[in-house]
């Protein structure tokens, strides 16, 4: 699937976004960076602190980047995508929240952890 293609609406875009993030420790980082920011929200809330907010993007965007630079070895998809990648992040957070995420890659892709040439299955 190009990167650089238009999608027209999110369900096109979602087998490129899981095919973005293929390692499950690259997940795992996105994750834990969700967690992250949605702690500092939520403790920037309860405390009326503001400055608690800059936490978020930071520890977000800190996570997944790690994930994409060093264990995928590609490019975040929000530089081309913002939108889309940030509501992909919304439903891969909730499938891994249920423990459903690896069934999501095996359903597209064969394998909760497939190769970086493993063509979709279902599109």
């Amino acid at each position: 699937m190009p990167k650089d293609r238009e999608f027209q609406t999110f369900e096109e875009f979602w087998p490129f976004y899981i095919g973005e993030h293929r390692d499950p420790l690259c997940r795992k980082l996105h994750f834990i960076g969700s967690t992250c920011a949605l702690g500092f929200v939520g403790a920037a809330v309860i405390t009326g602190n503001p400055l608690l907010l800059i936490g978020a993007p930071v520890s977000g965007y800190g996570f997944a980047w790690v994930g994409h630079f060093i264990i995928e070895r590609n490019r975040p998809a929000t530089f081309t995508y913002p939108l889309w990648s940030l509501r992909g992040d919304a439903r891969m957070y909730g499938l891994m929240l249920r423990g459903k995420m690896d069934a999501e890659m095996t359903r597209y892709y064969g394998s909760a952890q497939p190769s970086r040439d493993a063509p979709l299955h279902v599109i």
